[in-house]
């Protein structure tokens, strides 16, 4: 017998993938490209999890700005509506930010291997 169309699961991209995962970053945390990827199995993939936070700023529900790089700066701030406004989404937050980067970043990180399990 012959699957039908509508048995299949909806095939699933790495893109969206990423956009599921920063949906579940706590307000006032963040996370980084490369922590994304690595929980993704993508272990060298955080350049890719850049491209998807780039293509997630047209979704709200999407928080983008709570992804950093490994240092806690704001490398994605240029792909927001203005350059203050990851800054400025972080901070509505609870997030301190000086000079691009997150201060206590240590302390703000969500790792969703640790989180998630």
């Amino acid at each position: 017998m012959k699957p039908t169309a509508s048995a299949a699961p909806e095939p699933r991209n790495f893109f969206q993938d990423v956009h599921e995962v920063v949906r579940l970053i706590p307000a006032g945390r963040v996370s980084t490209y490369g922590t994304i990827a690595h929980y993704l199995g993508a272990r060298h993939g955080a350049r890719t999890v850049g491209y998807a936070m780039m293509a997630a700023h047209a979704d709200a529900s999407i928080p983008a700005h709570r992804v950093v790089n490994r240092l806690g700066h704001l490398t994605g701030r240029m792909h927001f509506a203005t350059p203050t406004a990851m800054q400025e989404a972080l901070e509505a937050e609870g997030v301190r930010v000086d000079t691009d980067r997150v201060l206590d970043f240590d302390k703000l990180f969500w790792d969703p291997a640790v989180e998630l399990g």
